[in-house]
């Protein structure tokens, strides 16, 4: 009974923890910006990450028409600007400047200009523009404040594009088309809730419209846009979710389903019936791309975490070969397809190791010829010491196995079931329905380093490990799995014991619903972990619903439950909730910007534990959103962090 009464009056504390309203910048006053800004970090960390997160590589990039100048995104200046190397392993050029985050939607057909996007300081509403390639000079073709524009595609003769944009209202977005010659804009559909473009055929004369009723719910829905009818595809009055492109053959659609399975797999929708295409396999196909010109069909399997990619003829769906792609030393982690020429002759692939940057080439399909173009650099770092992850695993209280990744300093290797007392940090994903996959990592290799075990698990609710597991932290129900992250700190303490039996050092971090994670690792789980960090993460499940972003609320609904009729079960699964069961230290990082996680989600669990007189340390970057998309605040963010585990882990 004591119990439900303390229970009870936190709850009525919480209420009162609740009261700030908005998001973004403008949402806080100057003095607090001021007050949170990032301090300077120790130099000799700080050069450390300097250098390693200079080793980088460029975007797999897509081909220009006459396949003769790759056009790529690149992050080496600190902010991702487009590049262009006008033959394989060529000079790069850059293209664009400033302070905006440049990403490329498309190379127009004619090749004489590229359609890009811009974001500014991570508010996530970037414009479009337009790139002169023989100039070299941008023309702004939409930019609206607060508006999040979306290019969908530009027709084959390039004078116009389709986009989506929620002009109208924040919470809706419409498709609209712009002639290039004049920018004059015509409304296509007019959306009410999330509408985006899917899949377009004959130009623009049909288009596939996906409409989001949830994180995981999505319906399709083919719209004429002459005769403005509105033709249902899949989806209808479900609760599934789907990805569904337009086939080959006139009405018929392939489409990416785990309705009746528990692992996604690939069919063709015809006269209303969906035949499977791809073989059964005990793993995710996650997710699928035909080519503009309808020649081949490649999908991508998620094998615990590993990626692999297998092809169908677009015509017959019969298989294809793949390209062979092979590394020196280690083996490939991910192989992926990118872009594809608009005439369906060449393709980019992708291949990422643990131990180098990702490497990407050019298949000629006719020729089979395999071309690398960019080449990634590592200034002054040895990539032959990055640590390869291991696939392990953890048991819950209820005897579940929960997969985990682990990143091994080499003087920390398990031996003789004993090992070396090395302190550990557990890094929970974001999402929630995301997935920690191997891979090249220079986050994690950073932590390696400085001499912590990096852990990754992939709990109860993770993505790639079919419907039923991703489902068992919808709504409600997350009450039953939330203390996998109590049991990550309760296994590895009882597990990784050193020849002596001292259990070691545990922190916890993670990003967005991963920062989430920490603070409930912090607050409701107190004691497990000794050490943590929550970055943009969620401190109040009814503010955060109630404050995020108008057109993200409805996906985040559908994952965590209704800050109204489920009210006292958000409450309960708020790490504010629990500030007074605090026992060890925490930092809280945040971008000022963020339209997901709004700011005062870092705030309010602050001040709240800074009343209890418990430490905290927030920072507060005010020019980024959700996480630190440039080099510098990046090296800020992950300094700090070290710092802060190494002051208390160690």
């Amino acid at each position: 009974m004591v119990k439900v009464i303390i229970f009870f009056l936190n709850l009525i504390q919480l209420s009162a923890f609740a009261d700030y309203s908005g998001l973004g910048a403008d949402s806080i006053s100057a003095e607090i910006l001021t007050k949170y800004a990032p301090p300077s970090l120790n130099p000799i960390i700080a050069n450390k990450l300097k250098k390693m997160f200079d080793v980088t590589s460029p975007g797999v990039g897509i081909l220009s028409p006459n396949k003769k100048t790759l056009y790529f995104t690149w992050r080496v200046t600190g902010i991702s600007q487009v590049w262009k190397i006008d033959a394989p392993k060529s000079f790069p050029v850059q293209l664009t400047s400033g302070n905006d985050a440049v990403s490329i939607n498309t190379v127009a057909p004619n090749g004489k200009f590229l359609i890009l996007s811009k974001d500014l300081n991570g508010e996530e509403n970037p414009g479009i523009f337009k790139l002169d390639l023989a100039t070299g000079l941008m023309q702004e073709l939409y930019r609206r404040p607060k508006v999040k524009a979306l290019f969908s595609f530009i027709t084959d003769d390039s004078s116009t594009i389709y986009y989506t944009a929620n002009e109208k209202s924040a919470d809706s977005y419409s498709i609209y088309k712009m002639k290039l010659a004049d920018k004059s804009i015509e409304t296509v559909y007019d959306g009410v809730g999330p509408w985006y473009v899917a899949d377009q055929k004959n130009d623009g004369k049909k288009i596939m419209l996906v409409k989001y009723n949830g994180a995981k719910q999505n319906e399709y829905f083919d719209y004429d846009t002459s005769t403005k009818e509105l033709k249902p595809i899949i989806g209808q009055n479900e609760k599934e979710e789907y990805d569904v492109s337009y086939a080959f053959k006139d009405d018929q659609y392939l489409v990416l389903s785990n309705k009746t399975t528990d692992f996604k797999k690939l069919y063709l929708l015809a006269d209303g019936q969906l035949k499977q295409i791809t073989k059964d396999i005990d793993h995710e196909i996650f997710g699928f791309d035909i080519d503009h010109a309808k020649t081949r069909i490649i999908y991508f399997i998620n094998r615990n975490g590993y990626t692999d990619i297998a092809g169908l003829d677009a015509r017959t769906l019969k298989p294809i070969s793949m390209p062979k792609l092979s590394v020196k030393d280690g083996k490939i982690d991910h192989m992926f397809a990118a872009s594809t020429t608009r005439d369906g002759k060449v393709s980019m692939f992708g291949i990422v190791t643990s131990k180098a940057p990702r490497l990407a080439y050019s298949y000629e399909w006719s020729s089979k010829k395999l071309t690398q173009w960019v080449l990634p650099s590592a200034p002054e770092i040895d990539l032959s010491t990055f640590s390869e992850s291991e696939m392990m695993s953890y048991e819950g209280r209820d005897h579940v196995k929960i997969p985990m990744l682990v990143r091994f300093p080499s003087k920390c290797k398990l031996e003789k079931e004993s090992m070396i007392n090395c302190p550990v940090v557990v890094h929970f994903h974001g999402g929630p329905e995301g997935q920690s996959r191997p891979g090249f990592d220079t986050i994690a290799q950073s932590f390696v380093d400085e001499g912590f075990i990096f852990v990754e698990p992939n709990v109860r609710g993770s993505d790639g490990y079919g419907k039923k597991w991703i489902r068992l932290d919808d709504g409600p129900q997350r009450e039953s799995v939330i203390t996998d992250i109590e049991d990550a700190a309760i296994w590895i303490k009882e597990n990784w014991k050193n020849a002596e039996g001292v259990a070691p050092k545990v922190g916890v971090m993670g990003w967005s619903y991963g920062g989430y994670s920490a603070l409930m690792a912090m607050t409701r789980f107190a004691g497990a972990y000794e050490a943590g960090v929550a970055l943009v993460g969620m401190s109040n499940l009814v503010s955060f619903l109630n404050n995020t972003a108008p057109y993200r609320r409805i996906l985040r609904i559908s994952e965590y439950g209704d800050p109204e009729k489920d009210k006292d079960a958000l409450i309960k699964l708020s790490p504010v909730t629990y500030v007074d069961k605090v026992k060890s230290p925490m930092m809280i990082i945040q971008g000022a910007n963020d339209p997901r996680v709004p700011v005062g989600e870092a705030l309010q669990i602050h001040e709240n534990l800074i009343k209890r007189k418990i430490a905290s340390e927030l920072i507060i970057f005010s020019d980024e959103g959700h996480g630190s998309d440039k080099k510098d605040n990046q090296v800020l963010e992950i300094g700090h962090t070290i710092e802060f585990m190494k002051k208390h882990l160690f």
